[in-house]
């Protein structure tokens, strides 16, 4: 009798056992194909290559030819360049104007240049980037001059000097580095730099300086550039410790000189 009520179980068993199989193979199958949904609806897209918008298709090969070997084929990047998903147009637009990609020479931060592109194949490319991800488009009708001068002197020497020195002349940083002089940016540029971060210097965003102040200091900074020096030399302008060496050696030399002179007439 045992052996007749376990052969008439078996059946049943296996066909328990198979329906246990399908069931985790189609469990599995499911998270499959819900990670492949979540992925599809919150992963980065990736349109641009298909765009309708002529500048964008154009900025796409342009940037395929001169930029994808760093930053990758879809901008993903890769060992020694960022990702410019989400980075937006004027994170691009500042780059490539001030000249600073596409880089020439690996080292501790990149150096300006002469822009490799002009402004036509700028525009197109930041458009291909921005096209990317959210990010902060290039800012124009850029009205700096009737912002307050003073207000963006005393934003500017709060934020900025620390790096740039108060007369925008640049610094020293660490690591080999440094923040660059404001003499040749022009206002895009330093709107831009504050919109996007670029190198070692934070992101200012609208919510930490709003874009009237942002003109201010673009006021600030173009007028410092274009202002004589009241004193005669400027010296650098990189403050009163240039200046207090020149007094010294200056003066301590004439001293030296005539107290030679003196004593040669003794």
């Amino acid at each position: 009798m045992e052996n007749v009520s376990t052969s008439a179980l078996t059946p049943d068993t296996g066909h328990r056992s198979g329906r246990r199989r399908f069931a985790h193979a189609g469990i599995v199958l499911l998270v499959i194909g819900l990670f492949g949904f979540l992925y599809a609806a919150f992963a980065p897209s990736h349109s641009a290559a298909t765009s309708s918008d002529p500048a964008i298709e154009q900025g796409r090969q342009l940037y395929l030819q001169g930029c994808s070997s760093c930053h990758g084929l879809n901008g993903e990047g890769g060992v020694t360049a960022p990702s410019l998903i989400g980075v937006g147009a004027a994170a691009a637009d500042f780059q490539m104007s001030a000249g600073f990609m596409p880089l020439r020479n690996h080292t501790a931060e990149a150096e300006r240049h002469e822009p490799a592109y002009d402004d036509t194949e700028i525009e197109q490319i930041s458009a291909y980037i921005g096209s990317l991800g959210p990010g902060p488009a290039i800012p124009t009708n850029l009205d700096y001059q009737s912002a307050p001068l003073a207000f963006g002197g005393q934003l500017f020497r709060t934020n900025c000097a620390q790096c740039h020195n108060f007369a925008g002349s640049g610094g020293a940083l660490t690591y080999g580095k440094s923040a660059p002089s404001l003499s040749s940016a022009s206002p895009k540029e330093i709107y831009e730099a504050m919109l996007t971060g670029p190198e070692n210097m934070p992101v200012f965003g609208d919510q930490q300086i709003t874009p009237a102040q942002k003109l201010a200091i673009v006021n600030y900074v173009r007028t410092i550039k274009t202002s004589p020096n009241p004193g005669g030399a400027g010296l650098g302008r990189i403050g009163p410790v240039s200046e207090t060496a020149v007094a010294w050696l200056v003066g301590i030399g004439v001293c030296v000189v005539i107290t030679m002179w003196i004593g040669s007439k003794v």
